[in-house]
């Protein structure tokens, strides 16, 4: 009986580890270039959100947040950052942490030649004043955007998915 068992075990593992069907991932590679092209269509309109799942600060330390209420977007010259933890304290945007807004200046797109895009940017405004550069790898959405602060050395990088304005579900707090 246990022979019958391993034996079956194994087969049931083995046929679980078979590599994915090549219609299925030429599904989902189809749709991470339809997201991917209408990211890059967004950023070059300057009018994008960058999600962040998770936040990396200054000495490597990491948390995962929510998407809804840590992001950084751009529409036209005015741009808007924000971090936001689950937290009892309000902070000053009311939901957790700090949200600012500011301009958008020398704002640049790049990409190389793998079809990897940078774009890098310059946010100026009353509670922040920081230059920004985002990494999105050709093929998907998913990118690093990492916030580099002109007067400390706070660099903070966000880490999620690049999209267009009126795919985003953010919630925007008090901004400074």
């Amino acid at each position: 009986r246990i022979a019958i068992f391993l034996l079956t075990f194994t087969a049931l593992f083995l046929t679980g580890c078979k590599s994915q069907d090549p219609a299925v991932k030429a599904a989902e590679e189809a749709e991470q270039r339809i997201l991917f092209d209408k990211a890059v269509q967004a950023l070059n309109n300057r009018e994008f959100v960058v999600e962040a799942d998770r936040i990396t600060f200054k000495r490597g330390n990491s948390t995962y947040v929510s998407a809804a209420t840590n992001f950084i977007s751009v529409h036209g010259e005015k741009g808007t950052i924000q971090m936001a933890f689950n937290s009892p304290y309000a902070g000053p945007n009311g939901i957790g942490g700090i949200t600012v807004d500011g301009s958008v200046s020398n704002f640049k797109t790049e990409t190389d030649e793998k079809g990897n895009v940078t774009i890098s940017m310059s946010v100026f405004g009353v509670g922040v004043s920081a230059s920004v550069t985002i990494r999105m790898s050709n093929g998907t959405n998913q990118c690093s955007a990492t916030v580099y602060p002109n007067f400390n050395s706070n660099v903070t990088t966000f880490t999620g998915y690049v999209y267009a304005e009126e795919d985003s579900n953010v919630f925007k707090g008090r901004a400074l």
